[in-house]
């Protein structure tokens, strides 16, 4: 990296919470966050936003006749992204850039809008505006006030910490001095979910198959201990769930008093692909992007590891193996926040991002609850952490204690 780069703030809507306090105190227990919805016919697990993110967003909804027609995906952003301003201590006239970024965007919406276009022969005059990608970052500006720079993309799952990687370029080009960046994603929707129980990746709630009342509630008391088995590399079924959030984390340029880390490394790194949804044995692109991160750093240094671990057997594994190749004897402590949250597409490497921050901020290990780790580290200085997405475009940043 040209220079350090300050994360001074972060902010999330997750089904953990709405605040960094709330949040935190939410990894403090050994409970998950999923419940079960009517999805098509069938029962599903989701983890939903969290009560308190979900009155903010309806709060930000009202408050403005321009916001009632606009996706959970774009108002979430917006309320995180209030929230990491009002923590970061910038003032209304300081100019800062934008990047946030979605997977699916605007699901909700655009599902609707088909509906209706099936029923009716006819498209709402809404229906384009407000379900394009580069709607969060253009509504985020505008909600704040932002006179910099607004770009929005998307890269899959890898999209949040995309966005970190565009803000650290922007700053050391000297384009930027502080660039808000994070992701958005709303995906409990009906056809998402059916695209994902399509892969077989989905977790399945009753391995039985039966959807019936009488048999529910012993259903439920089976698999609600952890429906999703992030991490664990002797599962024998896939089990990610989807879930719902925004983070946004504000960047500046060196080390400033404030931060809460410093980034010290960035890697990223595509593969090519041999099958549409899945990478390597061995993840490549993990291999390549952590190393990229190390840099010149002994692989002992780092204490920790947040990965991607989306729940799925192959997924788990191979980013694990491309750990083992990069770190050799030299492992750090593994987690990952999917067994407790769900996989919430682009934001997913945000709130990794946010999980670490808060590792650093209380030297503190948040492990995952149903493995057995020895040797976990007891001083958190340095984390890394994992992102990966459809397309095999792996992202890895390290952070030290500021």
């Amino acid at each position: 990296m040209k220079e350090k780069i300050s994360i001074t703030a972060i902010a999330s809507l997750s089904p953990l919470g709405s605040t960094l306090e709330e949040t935190w105190q939410s990894y403090q227990n050994k409970e998950h966050c999923f419940s079960l919805v009517d999805n098509n016919g069938e029962k599903s697990w989701v983890a939903p936003m969290s009560k308190s993110g979900r009155l903010l967003v309806e709060k930000l909804r009202v408050s403005d006749s321009k916001y009632r027609k606009l996706d959970d995906s774009v108002l979430n952003a917006m309320v995180a992204s209030r929230l990491a301003v009002r923590n970061s201590g910038w003032k209304s006239d300081v100019e800062f850039g934008i990047n946030l970024g979605s997977s699916r965007g605007a699901t909700k919406l655009f599902e609707q809008f088909h509906t209706e276009f099936l029923e009716t022969g006819l498209a709402s005059t809404l229906s384009s505006p407000t379900t394009t990608l580069g709607n969060i970052s253009s509504w985020v500006s505008h909600d704040l006030g932002a006179t910099g720079p607004e770009i929005s993309h998307s890269i899959t799952c890898s999209t949040g910490l995309h966005s970190v990687l565009n803000g650290v370029a922007w700053i050391n080009s000297g384009m930027a001095n502080k660039f808000l960046v994070g992701a958005s994603e709303a995906p409990l929707t009906d056809f998402t979910i059916a695209q994902m129980k399509a892969l077989k990746i989905y977790a399945k709630y009753d391995e039985s198959g039966s959807t019936s009342i009488d048999n529910l509630s012993k259903v439920i008391e089976r698999n609600q201990n952890y429906p999703c088995q992030a991490l664990n590399l002797e599962k024998e079924n896939n089990s990610m769930i989807l879930g719902e959030g925004a983070s946004v984390a504000c960047l500046e340029k060196g080390v400033v008093k404030n931060a809460l880390a410093t980034i010290d490394g960035l890697g990223y790194a595509t593969e090519i692909l041999k099958h549409n949804t899945s990478i390597s044995a061995n993840a490549v692109c993990f291999q390549k992007s952590m190393k990229m991160a190390l840099g010149d750093l002994h692989p002992s240094e780092v204490n920790a590891i947040v990965m991607h671990a989306p729940g799925t057997i192959k997924g788990d594994l191979s980013e694990y193996n491309a750990i083992q190749k990069v770190f050799g004897s030299n492992i750090p402590s593994l987690t990952t926040n999917k067994w407790k949250l769900g996989h919430t597409f682009a934001t997913s490497g945000m709130l990794n991002l946010e999980m670490s921050l808060l590792m650093l901020q209380f030297n503190e290990f948040i492990p995952v609850p149903f493995l057995k780790q020895e040797g976990v580290k007891k001083n958190i200085k340095k984390v890394m952490v994992n992102s990966v997405g459809f397309g095999g475009n792996a992202v890895s940043i390290l952070l030290s204690k500021s």
